[in-house]
């Protein structure tokens, strides 16, 4: 029983990160009903930032407030300056914003490999390895803090959507946009500000993981996946699905790796996924309803 439980907190911990990554994809894709494929690959820079700040003695939960500002900016900037011309563009490929996105995470890839080279780095903390007991179950320090902070954020977020006026401008673009532009929103700079909000997100879950996770280059590829795979558990543009959507996706992979082995992490959550779509084809926001 306390192998399960422990297996059920570590799944939680970790879903609770992958929430956060994942609200930020479905935010994009909720506004702009495209897949953000650089998702990923913004998180990863977010832990180079993280990384490089760590050397210079700042902790990387202070590296939240310096990373999450500038991947906002990167995130406003990718969308004003490489995605928002797309939309206007004659182009043979309907969903060319898609393809823009796949080419931004592998040049922020390679740009990233050019200056760090494909080494593994380490955020390393004094926390990083500690772990405190309550019974029998083990709870990691970093991990505890990591959901915590997590929590606040998609708390604050929540608030964010539905009590400010930006917030309903971004729901009332995510639920109808041409209605949201006949009531006097400025869709496109809404566009704007959700893609930046959508990086800052992952910025946070890049920082909350660096003490946790080596960082290199080319982890911004299954992150990215995660996050699609996160998206449509949720239900595609659901905030409060893609929190179940990232605690399931946890859970599933915290079970995999206890009850069949490490190896077999991905493949769990992969055929949770796979049913999910099969039984559940709208994702939990046929269940939750928003």
């Amino acid at each position: 029983m306390d192998v399960f439980l422990q297996t059920i907190v570590a799944g939680v911990l970790k879903g609770g990160l992958y929430a956060l990554i994942g609200i930020g994809m479905t935010l994009i894709m909720g506004v702009m009903g495209i897949i953000n494929l650089a998702h990923g690959q913004l998180m990863m820079l977010a832990m180079y930032v993280t990384f490089v700040l760590s050397t210079m003695g700042v902790d990387p939960y202070i590296a939240l407030f310096i990373a999450m500002p500038l991947l906002f900016l990167l995130g406003v900037a990718i969308q004003k300056f490489l995605l928002n011309p797309l939309i206007k563009a004659d182009t043979i490929l309907p969903e060319n914003q898609v393809l823009m996105t796949v080419g931004i995470g592998m040049v922020v890839t390679e740009i990233v490999r050019f200056i760090f080279t494909s080494d593994y780095k380490s955020v390393t903390t004094t926390y990083s390895e500690r772990t405190f007991f309550l019974g029998n179950i083990s709870f990691s320090v970093a991990l505890t803090i990591a959901f915590a902070i997590a929590l606040a954020f998609t708390g604050a977020m929540f608030w964010f959507l539905l009590k400010t006026d930006l917030g309903r401008s971004i729901r009332a673009t995510a639920q109808d946009k041409d209605a949201a532009t006949l009531m006097g929103v400025n869709t496109g700079r809404i566009t704007v500000i959700t893609f930046g909000l959508g990086s800052g997100l992952v910025a946070a879950a890049g920082c909350l993981l660096a003490p946790v996770y080596y960082v290199f280059p080319d982890l911004g590829g299954p992150f990215t996946a995660k996050a699609f795979i996160i998206t449509i558990l949720g239900g595609l543009g659901s905030t409060v699905g893609a929190i179940f959507g990232g605690v399931t996706l946890g859970l599933a992979e915290s079970l995999g790796a206890t009850y069949f082995g490490m190896e077999f992490e991905d493949i769990v959550g992969l055929t949770i996924f796979i049913l999910v779509l099969l039984f559940l084809p709208g994702g939990f926001k046929r269940l939750t309803k928003v």
